[in-house]
């Protein structure tokens, strides 16, 4: 899955940087320059709709055709909930060195926690520039899709060998399905882009070692 959103309008802002820059650039030496040209140089170029030409704006009129990225509720959600949820991942992941069976299973424990290991740095680190975590009305995170229930976690650290590579897959297939859902979810709710590069790429990531998984 892709990013949801068209970033043509983007294209105008990248435009307004590279002009101003390059404006900035060849007037700051010539002090001769008339002012009227200095005043061109910082139009912008917008690039048109298909089968119409390129326009030239104002950088405000550029700044105003930017969409308004700020996070939402679903965002903030998002990213507290899914910290918790990779968590819980990395607390199965754990247990592989010690009571795995296959070297398989051992292999795809590390991949899994060395991804999303930092996964949950960024999901900090996102939080931490946006203010910090919101509380969360009405959500439980016990109920997040895919999440192990303590029972289940007993009974994997409990298990060894081939029976705990079997449970340990089923959890994490079924995890990693949860996971995916809650990524699908914020593409169709949230409004941040770093949100929602994040959640394309756990589902990106997730969905091919499921694949990896079953397989198994």
């Amino acid at each position: 899955m892709l990013i949801r959103r068209h970033r043509a309008v983007a294209a105008v802002a990248l435009s307004a940087v590279a002009v101003l820059a390059l404006s900035a650039c060849e007037s700051g030496p010539d002090k001769a320059a008339p002012k009227a040209a200095a005043s061109a140089g910082t139009t912008v170029v917008a690039p048109g709709k298909p089968g119409e030409p390129a326009r030239r704006i104002s950088p405000e009129e550029a700044a105003r055709l930017m969409p308004d990225e700020s996070p939402n509720g679903a965002d903030f959600t998002y990213a507290q909930m899914m910290i918790v949820h990779h968590r819980q991942a990395l607390t199965m992941t754990a247990l592989a060195p010690r009571r795995a069976g296959s070297t398989q299973v051992r292999k795809v424990a590390e991949r899994i926690a060395a991804a999303q290991q930092p996964e949950i740095g960024a999901m900090e680190g996102w939080l931490k520039n946006n203010g910090g975590p919101r509380e969360q009305a009405g959500h439980d995170h016990h109920s997040m899709p895919g999440m192990a229930t303590e029972a289940q976690l007993k009974e994997l650290g409990n298990a060894k060998g081939k029976v705990f590579d079997e449970l340990f897959l089923k959890l994490m297939i079924t995890h990693h399905q949860g996971a995916v859902t809650m990524a699908a979810e914020v593409l169709s709710e949230g409004n941040n882009v770093l949100v929602e590069e994040m959640a394309n790429d756990v589902i990106a990531q997730q969905t091919a070692e499921i694949n990896r998984m079953r397989s198994l």
